[in-house]
């Protein structure tokens, strides 16, 4: 039995130029957190011949050709796991389309569980090196690299984005005090809505292709906002973070009309008004988690829950992808 947990993930500046439409001819640059709500994939050798194989839904198949998750099928595929006899399950403490990285999360776990299966050592840069190269080059799916990479390395992360496709990552050097302030006023709440990402993400990703100006000067000042973000955070200016996530959220808007709506625009307003200093939604757009700094933590919580909205309270996570069971 082997269990892996895989961390979800919030991002504070900068999200959005890690797709290599844009990367490729600028740079992207990010900062992301991991957060303590986890991916967890458990992996059980069976006598059983078969592959059983346990997410929304139950798969029993003889070969990997067979296995329907394309995510699972090339992760067998890329780690040359010796099927059948195995048994995959996956859990999630928060439901995936709600914008909180769960794709690359569940990614980074699985091959994780695989490689510690195949008594493998592999270090975070290479794990989400191959969650990327799954996702995004044989999968083709329009989506960026941050969530994959957060979840490997953990913590409070810059990264850099090469048009080489090399990924640079480094701690964000912030302080103690600020860290634990940071911690304690940023608070999420659900919106109820989930969405697929890979959606909003593909306008963006053909916009950048076609070398829309319009788009790419939206991703050039995003870009920008996360390098004043880093700035920001690694100063200890607070007050000066939250007002650049506004900004973000304002530009990353327009970005697409699927990126809000009247009901989202709504809730915050009502946040702005009762002690959210700064807010943007959280992912790709369009539902999910709505994240806010406040000042005034109590009337703010009091305010969305009459507004309907759940809060999910989280701490950051500094481990990453890890076995947290093996026997």
């Amino acid at each position: 039995m082997i269990i892996v947990r895989s961390p979800l993930r919030i991002s504070l500046g900068g999200g959005g130029t890690d797709l290599p439409s844009y990367y490729r001819d600028h740079s992207g640059f990010l900062i992301a957190a991991a957060i303590d709500k986890y991916v967890y994939i458990t992996l059980h050798q069976t006598f059983v011949q078969e592959l059983i194989i346990k997410y929304s839904k139950l798969e029993r198949v003889t070969s990997i050709d067979e296995v329907e998750h394309p995510i699972i099928r090339e992760a067998l595929k890329h780690v040359a796991v010796a099927a059948p006899h195995l048994e995959i399950t996956s859990m999630a403490d928060i439901p995936s389309g709600t914008g909180l990285g769960s794709s690359g999360s569940f990614t980074t776990g699985l091959l994780k569980a695989l490689h510690t299966l195949k008594k493998n050592l592999i270090h975070p840069k290479e794990l989400a090196e191959e969650a990327c190269h799954i996702e995004l080059n044989l999968l083709k799916e329009p989506i960026g690299k941050q969530d994959q990479y957060i979840a490997a390395y953990g913590g409070i992360t810059c990264f850099r984005f090469l048009p080489n496709d090399q990924v640079e990552a480094w701690p964000l050097k912030i302080d103690q005090e600020t860290l634990y302030n940071l911690e304690d006023n940023l608070l999420l709440f659900f919106t109820g809505y989930s969405r697929s990402a890979s959606n909003i993400l593909k306008e963006q990703d053909v916009k950048s292709k076609e070398k829309n100006s319009d788009m790419i000067s939206n991703l050039h000042f995003i870009k920008d906002l996360g390098l004043k973000s880093k700035d920001a955070l690694e100063t200890g200016d607070l007050n000066e973070f939250a007002n650049l996530m506004n900004v973000h959220w304002d530009h990353k808007k327009r970005r697409s009309s699927n990126m809000s709506n009247n009901k989202i625009d709504e809730w915050y307003e009502i946040a702005r008004k009762n002690g959210a200093m700064g807010g943007k939604m959280i992912g790709a757009g369009g539902g999910g988690f709505l994240m806010f700094y406040a000042d005034d933590k109590i009337k703010l919580r009091h305010a969305m829950r009459q507004a309907g909205l759940q809060e999910v309270r989280f701490r950051f996570d500094f481990a990453g992808t890890q076995v947290i069971a093996q026997s």
